[in-house]
C-alpha cells in the first residue's frame, strides 16, 4: 500500500466520524481496553465507534491519540497483512503519538488477528468491528488469546427505535392514551420493518432492507464463500423462512428443496446454512431437551431482522412476532455457540417456544390467544397447557406468553402465566 493514499483514507475517515449523528445504544464498550463488535452488516457496528470516538473528542482527546480506519473503504483493496504496521508509520509520521485504534469491518483482510493479538499485548486499546459470526466469543478467545472482549451488535431494539425517534416511552407514557398510541403505532412498523438503523427514519423502508439483504446474500454469502448454486441458496433460504417458530432437521431442509426442484446435498445444505450463520443472517435456537446429535441437527433458525425476514413472507404475523421475541432475547442473554443461553423446549409432548435456565424464563409466543372461536381455545389450550407440563420437568420461576396486543394473568397449579405484548415486554422486561 501507498503511504500517501492510507494518510489521505486515515484523514477522510475523520472526517466521516465527526459529521454523523449517532444514536447510542444500551451496549456498553467502556469498561475493557480492547472489544471486538460482531454482528450482521449495517447493524450499527460502525456507529458505536464513531459515537465511542465522539465522545472522546469531545472530553479533549484529539486525532493525534486516535486511529480509525474503516476496510469496507474501496481504496483498501488488496490491503495485506503485512500492511498493517504501514498505519502505525502514517499516523506516527502525522502525529508522533500511539493512538487507540479504531478498525473497522476488520475480518476483511487476512490474519487480522494476529494483528490485534501483538497491539494488544503492546499496550494499545484496540476495537474492532466484524461481520462474521466466527468472530463470536468463542472464536475471539481462541484466536486472540483472552484478549479481546466480545460484544454482540443486533439491529436496534424496540426501545432503541423509539429513542431515535425521540419518542418517550417511560411508565408514564405506556399509560397515557395518546402516548401509549404512539408507542404502539411505532411498534407496528417496527414488527413489520425491523430494526436495521439507517431504515428508521426512511419513509420508504423496504427498499434499503432489501438493498441490505442482497448485500449480505450476494456479498457474505454467496462471493465470500464462491458458491456457484446460488439458486439453490435463494430457494433454501426462502423455505427456512417460512419454516421459522418449527424445528427442521438437515435432512429436512435437503427434501424440502427436493420436493421444490432445488438440488443440494445433505452437505451442501450444510455448509450453506453454516455460511448464513457466519455472516449473521441466520440465529440457530436448540433444543434443551435433546440429545448432543440431534441439538446440532435440529433446530429452530431465526432471522436477523424482522424486516429482513417479512421479505419472504405473507401474511405470517404469528413468525414475524415468534422471530422478534428471540432476537430479544439473544440481545439480552447473548447468542455463541460456544455458550449457549436460551433454548426451546420439545420432548415429543411438550413444546415450549423459549427456555432460559440462568433466568428459569419459559416463553410462548402466540398472535392471540383469545377464545372467541374454536380454533382460538385450541390455541390457547396448546400454548397454556404447555407452560402448566412444564414445572414438572424444568424449573420455571416465571413463565410468560407474548402476544401482538393481549394482555393478562392466567392462574395454575404453579402460580401466574403473565400475558403481555410484545411491545411492552420489549420495554419493561
Amino acid at each position: 500500500m501507498d503511504k500517501s493514499l492510507l494518510k489521505q483514507i486515515l484523514l477522510d475517515n475523520q472526517r466521516e466520524v465527526e459529521c454523523h449523528v449517532v444514536i447510542p445504544r444500551e451496549i456498553d464498550i467502556d469498561q475493557f481496553n480492547c472489544y471486538v463488535l460482531v454482528g450482521v452488516r449495517r447493524s450499527g457496528k460502525s456507529y458505536m465507534l464513531y459515537h465511542k470516538m465522539q465522545r472522546l473528542l469531545a472530553s479533549g482527546v484529539d486525532w493525534s491519540n486516535m486511529l480509525y480506519l474503516n476496510f469496507e473503504d474501496e481504496r483498501l483493496v488488496g490491503f495485506q497483512t503485512e500492511d498493517f504496521n504501514l498505519i502505525l508509520e502514517c499516523h506516527a509520521e502525522m502525529y508522533g503519538k500511539k493512538p487507540m485504534l479504531f478498525l473497522d469491518e476488520v475480518q476483511n483482510v487476512e490474519m487480522w488477528h494476529k494483528f490485534a493479538r501483538r497491539m494488544a499485548d503492546s499496550g494499545y486499546s484496540v476495537y474492532l468491528t466484524g461481520s462474521n459470526s466466527k468472530m463470536l466469543s468463542g472464536e475471539v478467545n481462541t484466536t486472540l488469546g483472552g484478549r479481546f472482549i466480545a460484544k454482540e451488535v443486533y439491529p436496534f431494539s424496540f426501545k432503541e427505535c423509539l429513542d431515535a425517534k425521540g419518542i418517550a416511552h417511560g411508565e408514564l407514557e405506556m399509560m397515557g392514551t395518546e402516548s401509549r398510541a404512539a408507542i404502539v403505532r411505532e411498534f407496528n412498523d417496527y414488527f413489520l420493518h425491523g430494526g436495521l438503523p439507517a431504515s428508521i427514519n426512511l419513509p420508504a423502508k423496504q427498499d434499503y432492507i432489501t438493498s441490505v439483504y442482497q448485500k449480505i446474500y450476494l456479498g457474505d454469502i454467496i462471493a465470500r464463500n464462491k458458491i456457484t448454486n446460488a439458486l439453490g441458496m435463494r430457494v433454501m433460504l426462502k423455505k427456512m423462512a417460512e419454516t421459522v417458530c418449527r424445528p427442521i432437521s438437515f435432512n429436512r431442509i435437503q427434501h424440502i428443496l427436493s420436493s421444490v426442484g432445488g438440488k443440494l446435498s445433505l452437505a451442501s445444505v450444510i455448509k450453506y446454512v453454516d455460511y448464513c450463520e457466519q455472516a449473521w443472517l441466520l440465529l440457530r435456537l436448540k433444543n434443551i431437551k435433546a440429545v448432543l446429535a440431534e441439538k446440532e441437527s435440529n433446530c429452530k433458525y431465526y432471522f436477523i431482522d424482522n424486516g429482513v425476514l417479512n421479505l419472504f413472507l405473507f401474511d405470517k404475523e404469528s413468525m414475524l412476532l415468534e422471530n422478534a421475541v428471540a432476537l430479544q432475547l439473544f440481545r439480552k442473554f447473548g447468542h455463541d455457540s460456544e455458550a449457549d443461553t436460551v433454548f426451546f423446549y420439545n420432548d415429543g409432548n411438550v413444546e415450549v417456544d423459549f427456555y432460559v435456565p440462568e433466568q428459569s424464563l419459559a416463553i410462548q409466543v402466540s398472535y392471540s390467544i383469545s377464545q372467541a372461536t374454536e380454533a382460538g381455545r385450541a390455541t390457547y389450550e396448546r400454548e397454556v397447557g404447555a407452560l402448566s407440563k412444564l414445572p414438572k420437568v424444568l424449573d420455571c420461576q416465571r413463565r410468560v406468553i407474548v402476544t401482538f396486543e393481549e394482555e393478562g394473568r392466567i392462574d395454575d397449579r404453579y402460580g401466574d402465566i403473565e400475558v403481555i405484548p410484545f411491545w411492552k415486554w420489549a420495554l419493561i422486561d
